[in-house]
Protein backbone atom coordinates (compact mmCIF):
# COMPACT_ATOMS: atom_id res chain seq x y z
CA UNK A 1 0.00 0.00 0.00
CA UNK A 2 0.96 3.76 -0.23
CA UNK A 3 0.07 5.92 2.66
CA UNK A 4 -0.04 9.70 3.34
CA UNK A 5 0.99 11.16 6.92
CA UNK A 6 1.01 14.36 7.93
CA UNK A 7 3.66 15.98 10.19
CA UNK A 8 2.12 14.50 13.31
CA UNK A 9 2.70 11.26 11.78
CA UNK A 10 -1.18 10.70 11.45
CA UNK A 11 -1.98 8.23 8.38
CA UNK A 12 -4.04 10.30 6.69
CA UNK A 13 -4.42 8.68 3.52
CA UNK A 14 -4.33 4.47 2.18
CA UNK A 15 -4.24 3.90 -1.34
CA UNK A 16 -4.37 -0.18 -2.05
CA UNK A 17 -1.89 -1.81 -4.48
CA UNK A 18 -2.28 -4.32 -7.02
CA UNK A 19 -0.29 -7.28 -7.26
CA UNK A 20 -0.14 -10.48 -8.93
CA UNK A 21 1.48 -12.22 -6.73
CA UNK A 22 0.90 -13.07 -3.23
CA UNK A 23 4.89 -11.58 -1.96
CA UNK A 24 5.03 -9.20 -4.82
CA UNK A 25 3.94 -6.53 -2.55
CA UNK A 26 6.96 -6.82 -0.19
CA UNK A 27 9.40 -5.90 -3.28
CA UNK A 28 7.14 -2.38 -4.43
CA UNK A 29 9.69 0.24 -5.46
CA UNK A 30 9.98 3.87 -5.95
CA UNK A 31 6.60 5.53 -4.79
CA UNK A 32 5.98 8.66 -6.20
CA UNK A 33 3.26 11.29 -6.58
CA UNK A 34 3.15 12.53 -9.87
CA UNK A 35 2.73 16.36 -9.93
CA UNK A 36 -0.68 17.09 -11.68
CA UNK A 37 1.16 17.76 -15.04
CA UNK A 38 2.29 14.29 -14.77
CA UNK A 39 -1.03 12.44 -13.85
CA UNK A 40 -2.89 15.31 -11.41
CA UNK A 41 -1.87 13.01 -7.99
CA UNK A 42 -1.28 9.65 -9.94
CA UNK A 43 0.92 7.51 -8.14
CA UNK A 44 3.84 5.28 -10.40
CA UNK A 45 5.21 2.76 -8.90
CA UNK A 46 7.57 -0.53 -9.81
CA UNK A 47 6.81 -3.82 -8.25
CA UNK A 48 9.86 -5.68 -8.48
CA UNK A 49 7.73 -9.18 -7.74
CA UNK A 50 5.74 -9.07 -10.71
CA UNK A 51 8.00 -7.38 -12.71
CA UNK A 52 5.02 -4.50 -13.80
CA UNK A 53 5.09 -0.59 -13.53
CA UNK A 54 1.63 0.51 -12.22
CA UNK A 55 0.42 4.13 -12.52
CA UNK A 56 -2.34 4.60 -10.16
CA UNK A 57 -4.91 7.00 -9.75
CA UNK A 58 -5.93 8.73 -6.28
CA UNK A 59 -8.38 5.47 -5.59
CA UNK A 60 -6.15 2.90 -6.54
CA UNK A 61 -7.12 2.42 -10.06
CA UNK A 62 -4.39 1.04 -12.17
CA UNK A 63 -4.73 4.37 -15.35
CA UNK A 64 -1.01 2.59 -16.73
CA UNK A 65 1.21 -0.15 -16.68
CA UNK A 66 4.25 -1.62 -18.27
CA UNK A 67 5.54 -5.11 -17.76
CA UNK A 68 9.31 -6.10 -18.31
CA UNK A 69 9.28 -9.19 -20.48
CA UNK A 70 10.23 -12.57 -18.86
CA UNK A 71 12.52 -13.49 -21.80
CA UNK A 72 14.32 -17.00 -20.77
CA UNK A 73 14.42 -16.50 -17.23
CA UNK A 74 12.56 -19.17 -15.16
CA UNK A 75 10.82 -18.72 -11.95
CA UNK A 76 11.79 -20.01 -9.11
CA UNK A 77 11.61 -20.72 -5.38
CA UNK A 78 10.82 -17.43 -2.43
CA UNK A 79 9.73 -14.42 -3.17
CA UNK A 80 10.40 -11.20 -4.98
CA UNK A 81 12.33 -11.16 -8.40
CA UNK A 82 13.79 -14.72 -8.15
CA UNK A 83 10.06 -16.08 -7.57
CA UNK A 84 8.62 -14.95 -10.68
CA UNK A 85 11.32 -14.04 -12.77
CA UNK A 86 11.27 -10.53 -12.96
CA UNK A 87 14.06 -7.87 -12.39
CA UNK A 88 12.29 -4.48 -12.51
CA UNK A 89 13.15 -2.19 -10.28
CA UNK A 90 12.75 2.06 -10.57
CA UNK A 91 10.23 3.88 -12.29
CA UNK A 92 10.12 7.60 -12.76
CA UNK A 93 8.26 9.77 -14.79
CA UNK A 94 9.83 12.59 -17.17
CA UNK A 95 9.57 15.55 -18.30
CA UNK A 96 8.74 14.43 -22.23
CA UNK A 97 6.23 11.82 -20.98
CA UNK A 98 8.04 9.04 -21.10
CA UNK A 99 8.58 6.57 -17.95
CA UNK A 100 12.22 5.62 -17.23
CA UNK A 101 12.47 2.15 -15.74
CA UNK A 102 15.63 -0.29 -14.79
CA UNK A 103 15.85 -3.79 -15.95
CA UNK A 104 18.41 -6.49 -14.56
CA UNK A 105 19.45 -9.98 -15.53
CA UNK A 106 21.56 -11.21 -18.78
CA UNK A 107 21.04 -7.50 -20.64
CA UNK A 108 20.84 -4.90 -18.15
CA UNK A 109 19.82 -1.58 -19.19
CA UNK A 110 17.54 1.55 -19.00
CA UNK A 111 14.38 1.62 -20.62
CA UNK A 112 12.27 4.84 -21.37
CA UNK A 113 8.74 3.19 -22.28
CA UNK A 114 6.37 5.52 -24.26
CA UNK A 115 2.85 6.56 -22.62
CA UNK A 116 2.28 3.60 -25.95
CA UNK A 117 3.85 0.63 -24.24
CA UNK A 118 6.88 1.26 -26.77
CA UNK A 119 10.51 1.31 -25.62
CA UNK A 120 11.52 5.19 -26.60
CA UNK A 121 15.06 4.54 -25.55
CA UNK A 122 17.54 2.15 -24.45
CA UNK A 123 20.58 2.57 -22.48
CA UNK A 124 23.08 -0.27 -21.90
CA UNK A 125 24.30 -0.75 -17.90
CA UNK A 126 27.72 -2.03 -16.79
CA UNK A 127 27.13 -3.31 -13.65
CA UNK A 128 30.14 -5.24 -13.20
CA UNK A 129 27.98 -8.33 -11.57
CA UNK A 130 25.63 -10.76 -12.62
CA UNK A 131 23.77 -10.87 -9.90
CA UNK A 132 20.61 -10.13 -11.46
CA UNK A 133 19.28 -8.73 -7.90
CA UNK A 134 21.89 -6.92 -6.97
CA UNK A 135 23.13 -5.25 -10.23
CA UNK A 136 21.12 -2.04 -10.07
CA UNK A 137 18.93 0.34 -8.21
CA UNK A 138 17.39 3.81 -8.35
CA UNK A 139 18.38 5.41 -11.57
CA UNK A 140 17.90 8.89 -12.15
CA UNK A 141 17.55 10.57 -15.74
CA UNK A 142 19.75 14.07 -15.54
CA UNK A 143 19.23 17.33 -17.03
CA UNK A 144 21.64 16.83 -19.02
CA UNK A 145 20.16 13.89 -20.91
CA UNK A 146 22.59 11.19 -19.26
CA UNK A 147 21.65 8.98 -16.32
CA UNK A 148 22.97 8.87 -13.29
CA UNK A 149 22.73 4.56 -11.93
CA UNK A 150 23.93 3.38 -8.58
CA UNK A 151 25.20 -0.12 -9.02
CA UNK A 152 25.58 -2.32 -5.75
CA UNK A 153 27.95 -4.86 -5.94
CA UNK A 154 30.10 -2.42 -8.02
CA UNK A 155 30.36 0.01 -5.24
CA UNK A 156 30.01 2.63 -7.72
CA UNK A 157 27.13 5.67 -9.44
CA UNK A 158 28.03 5.71 -12.58
CA UNK A 159 26.87 8.29 -14.82
CA UNK A 160 25.81 6.97 -18.50
CA UNK A 161 25.07 8.43 -21.88
CA UNK A 162 22.54 7.90 -23.87
CA UNK A 163 24.66 5.19 -25.95
CA UNK A 164 25.99 3.76 -22.39
CA UNK A 165 29.38 5.63 -22.26
CA UNK A 166 30.57 5.68 -18.73
CA UNK A 167 31.85 9.62 -17.95
CA UNK A 168 31.90 9.48 -14.69
CA UNK A 169 32.32 7.20 -11.30
CA UNK A 170 31.73 7.89 -7.79
CA UNK A 171 33.09 5.85 -5.82
CA UNK A 172 31.61 3.81 -2.56
CA UNK A 173 33.89 1.50 -1.28
CA UNK A 174 36.80 4.44 -0.26
CA UNK A 175 39.01 3.49 2.56
CA UNK A 176 37.06 6.76 3.68
CA UNK A 177 33.88 4.70 3.96
CA UNK A 178 35.40 1.45 5.53
CA UNK A 179 35.81 0.20 1.69
CA UNK A 180 34.07 -3.33 0.67
CA UNK A 181 34.09 -4.70 4.56
CA UNK A 182 31.04 -2.47 5.36
CA UNK A 183 29.08 -3.24 2.35
CA UNK A 184 28.62 0.39 1.35
CA UNK A 185 26.10 -0.52 -1.19
CA UNK A 186 25.07 2.50 -3.38
CA UNK A 187 21.19 2.40 -3.54
CA UNK A 188 19.59 5.75 -4.37
CA UNK A 189 21.74 8.34 -5.77
CA UNK A 190 20.65 11.87 -6.27
CA UNK A 191 22.49 14.89 -8.36
CA UNK A 192 21.79 18.23 -6.70
CA UNK A 193 21.34 21.90 -8.19
CA UNK A 194 25.17 22.42 -6.42
CA UNK A 195 26.91 19.42 -8.96
CA UNK A 196 27.36 17.43 -5.94
CA UNK A 197 25.77 13.59 -5.86
CA UNK A 198 23.87 12.25 -2.50
CA UNK A 199 24.14 8.72 -2.11
CA UNK A 200 22.10 6.51 0.57
CA UNK A 201 24.42 3.05 1.00
CA UNK A 202 22.27 0.63 2.34
CA UNK A 203 23.84 -2.41 4.18
CA UNK A 204 26.91 0.60 5.06
CA UNK A 205 24.21 2.21 7.10
CA UNK A 206 25.36 5.53 5.58
CA UNK A 207 24.35 8.67 3.80
CA UNK A 208 27.14 10.52 2.15
CA UNK A 209 27.59 13.86 -0.33
CA UNK A 210 30.11 13.60 -3.08
CA UNK A 211 31.62 16.32 -5.07
CA UNK A 212 31.70 16.07 -8.60
CA UNK A 213 35.31 14.79 -8.79
CA UNK A 214 33.98 12.05 -6.65
CA UNK A 215 35.32 13.36 -2.88
CA UNK A 216 33.14 13.15 -0.24
CA UNK A 217 32.47 16.17 1.33
CA UNK A 218 29.72 14.98 3.54
CA UNK A 219 28.48 11.83 5.44
CA UNK A 220 26.43 10.07 7.83
CA UNK A 221 26.65 7.17 9.95
CA UNK A 222 24.79 5.85 12.99
CA UNK A 223 27.20 7.03 15.56
CA UNK A 224 25.72 10.82 14.14
CA UNK A 225 22.20 9.69 14.28
CA UNK A 226 22.02 7.64 17.88
CA UNK A 227 21.61 3.84 15.59
CA UNK A 228 18.49 5.34 13.34
CA UNK A 229 20.25 3.21 10.05
CA UNK A 230 19.25 0.33 8.70
CA UNK A 231 19.56 -0.75 5.50
CA UNK A 232 18.65 2.94 3.87
CA UNK A 233 17.18 2.40 0.82
CA UNK A 234 15.01 5.59 -0.19
CA UNK A 235 15.17 9.35 0.66
CA UNK A 236 14.99 13.02 -0.14
CA UNK A 237 16.73 16.08 -0.17
CA UNK A 238 14.86 19.12 1.15
CA UNK A 239 14.99 22.51 0.07
CA UNK A 240 15.96 23.80 3.28
CA UNK A 241 19.28 21.29 2.94
CA UNK A 242 17.64 18.82 5.23
CA UNK A 243 17.63 14.92 4.00
CA UNK A 244 15.21 12.32 5.09
CA UNK A 245 16.22 8.87 4.97
CA UNK A 246 14.24 5.77 4.89
CA UNK A 247 15.59 2.52 7.43
CA UNK A 248 13.77 0.44 5.31
CA UNK A 249 15.32 -3.02 7.46
CA UNK A 250 14.48 -0.87 10.99
CA UNK A 251 12.64 -3.18 13.13
CA UNK A 252 13.55 -1.69 16.81
CA UNK A 253 9.92 -0.13 18.31
CA UNK A 254 12.25 2.07 19.33
CA UNK A 255 13.69 3.19 16.11
CA UNK A 256 12.00 5.27 13.45
CA UNK A 257 11.17 4.13 10.34
CA UNK A 258 11.80 7.45 8.57
CA UNK A 259 13.86 10.36 10.19
CA UNK A 260 14.94 13.64 8.97
CA UNK A 261 19.04 15.29 9.73
CA UNK A 262 20.40 18.80 8.96
CA UNK A 263 23.46 19.58 7.55
CA UNK A 264 24.71 19.11 10.81
CA UNK A 265 23.46 15.81 11.89
CA UNK A 266 20.92 16.57 14.15
CA UNK A 267 17.68 14.94 13.80
CA UNK A 268 15.06 17.18 13.45
CA UNK A 269 12.07 15.02 12.65
CA UNK A 270 11.44 11.37 13.23
CA UNK A 271 8.06 8.56 11.92
CA UNK A 272 7.80 5.42 14.63
CA UNK A 273 5.50 2.82 13.61
CA UNK A 274 6.15 -0.18 15.18
CA UNK A 275 3.51 -1.91 13.20
CA UNK A 276 5.20 -0.45 9.78
CA UNK A 277 7.52 -2.67 8.70
CA UNK A 278 9.83 -2.24 5.11
CA UNK A 279 9.32 1.18 4.45
CA UNK A 280 11.54 1.31 1.39
CA UNK A 281 10.30 5.08 -0.46
CA UNK A 282 9.29 8.50 0.53
CA UNK A 283 7.82 11.28 -1.13
CA UNK A 284 7.68 14.73 1.00
CA UNK A 285 4.94 16.70 -0.55
CA UNK A 286 4.90 19.90 1.58
CA UNK A 287 6.90 21.22 4.35
CA UNK A 288 5.66 23.81 6.79
CA UNK A 289 2.27 24.06 4.77
CA UNK A 290 3.40 24.56 1.81
CA UNK A 291 4.39 22.63 -1.71
CA UNK A 292 7.96 20.99 -2.02
CA UNK A 293 9.34 22.21 -5.17
CA UNK A 294 9.07 19.78 -8.74
CA UNK A 295 10.71 17.61 -9.16
CA UNK A 296 11.32 16.84 -5.89
CA UNK A 297 15.23 15.50 -5.15
CA UNK A 298 14.62 11.72 -4.34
Amino acid sequence: RIIEVDKAGKIVKTVPLKVAHRDAHRDTRLVRKLDGKHGSGHYLVAHEGDGVCREYDADGKVVWEYEVPMFDRKPAGGHGPEAFGNQLFCALRLDNGNTLIVERGKKPRLLEVAPSGNIAAEVPLQPETDNNHMQTRMARKLPSGNYLVPHLLAFKVKEYQPDGTVVNTFLTDQEELGARREENWPFTAVRLANGNTWVNLTHGNKTVEFDPAGKIIWKVTNADVGGRFADPCGGQRLENGNTVICSYGQKAPDKPKVFEITREKKVVWEYLNAGLTGVHEIHVLTTNGKPVAWPPLK
